[in-house]
């Protein structure tokens, strides 16, 4: 259980745990720059859209397959690559995976609706410490994340063969609504590079915390400009803004946490991923797409084209419009499980140790009776950090080992 170089390098902690994503984390899918994004004059169609799916689900020949699995959250993306899979699989056995995370908003009963809709069989995986095999899931990946909700999905996929994935419908067809309008009107046609790169930061405020420089050790060697430089690509080009916003957030998370960590996930339970929103011919439609075709600015609605779609299906009267994907509660999480986890782990912690982490910012935070969610998130990536520490630096932790206080 080694890490590629069996080292810790200065960004692994600070880009993580700033931006959620390792930028030099390698990942299955390609990095795309500012001429990927160019708009074109090409009208919409959902049509070629629903082709493209059918295309890239048919060249899978699941005819011969028992049993294929599917994440089925009830949002907009799993529900469609659902529909257009039992469309051209009508016989075939599909068993939707949904997560029911205790103390958190339960979307399984929407979930329960579709499947029944769509004939396929419905397993829901109740969760209720979300951190109990943190260790496990960061061993697998052999990254400092927390939030490794797909490790439940897949552990109880293993059965099947092939699991489906609503992936990569926020990215190419702009799912992160909450984001864009704050983005856009925190800015104007006089905006420098280095505004717009710390507006975009902002709009990502439960990503990080004010006083994110505190954080820190001297290892670490912190700085914004260092986070701002890996932006800075994203931002510096003659595209529209919201297409400058749609560029980093496809080479964010997407490119260097969900991509390769689910990748990571697969390969240790032996099954084969399937993503119908980010085969090939639609990552050059979507990210060509005129952003006024995805975005309706007045409405704050996103993902329109996908939208469409399921309506053509009779799938879109089923969908909750403020569907988020898979999330647990993390403020309840925080009262249940995680201020005790993060108490006991970080008391004497080894980062803090060796001067990668502050000790005086977690001493500062961690009683707070009325932790701001930012905290929480923050410390739940210290935990999670430390895991992966103590798995992979210091050798004194062991993968199967719980989190249970």
């Amino acid at each position: 259980m080694d890490l590629p170089n069996n080292s810790i390098t200065p960004s692994i902690g600070k880009d993580i745990l700033t931006l959620r994503y390792n930028p030099n984390l390698k990942s299955p899918l390609k990095k795309l720059t500012s001429n990927d994004f160019q708009s074109n004059s090409n009208p919409l169609s959902v049509d070629l859209i629903n082709q493209y799916i059918e295309n890239y689900l048919k060249s899978q020949n699941f005819s011969s397959e028992k049993q294929i699995s599917i994440a089925l959250s009830g949002g907009i993306d799993s529900t469609l690559s659902l529909a257009v899979a039992r469309k051209i699989y009508p016989d075939l056995k599909i068993n939707a995976i949904s997560i029911k995370f205790a103390d958190s908003i339960d979307e399984t009963l929407i979930a329960s609706k579709i499947a029944n809709k769509l004939n396929v069989d419905h397993q829901i995986i109740p969760v209720e410490n979300f951190l109990l095999e943190l260790p496990k899931s960061i061993s697998i990946t052999k990254q400092p994340f927390w939030d490794l909700h797909w490790y439940y999905v897949v552990k109880n996929a293993s059965s099947s063969s092939h699991i489906i994935s609503g992936d990569g419908g926020d990215e190419l067809f702009g799912g992160y609504t909450f984001r864009y309008s704050k983005f856009l009107s925190s800015i104007n046609k006089k905006s420098t590079t280095l505004e717009k790169i710390q507006t975009y930061l902002q709009c990502h405020g439960r990503d990080h915390v004010p006083d994110q420089e505190l954080l820190f050790g001297n290892k670490s060697n912190f700085s914004w400009d260092s986070i701002y430089s890996i932006l800075l690509p994203y931002f510096d080009n003659s595209l529209d803004p919201l297409d400058q916003v749609f560029l980093s957030d496809y080479n964010g998370k997407l490119l260097h946490n969900f991509a390769p960590i689910n990748s990571s996930i697969h390969e240790f339970f032996n099954i084969k991923s399937i993503t119908p929103i980010l085969n090939s011919e639609l990552i050059e439609y979507g990210t060509h797409l005129n952003s006024n075709y995805k975005y309706d600015k007045i409405n704050n609605i996103g993902k329109i084209p996908l939208r469409q779609l399921l309506k053509k299906y009779g799938m879109n009267d089923l969908i909750n419009n403020q569907k988020q994907g898979f999330s647990v509660d993390t403020l309840n999480l925080w009262k249940s499980y995680g201020k005790k986890l993060c108490k006991f782990y970080l008391d004497k912690s080894r980062l803090v140790q060796d001067d990668w982490i502050n000790n005086k910012w977690i001493m500062k935070h961690i009683d707070n009776d009325n932790l701001d969610v930012r905290y929480v998130n923050k410390f739940l990536g210290l935990l999670a950090f430390e895991i992966w520490y103590r798995l992979f630096i210091t050798k004194e932790m062991n993968s199967d080992e719980k989190l249970i206080i």
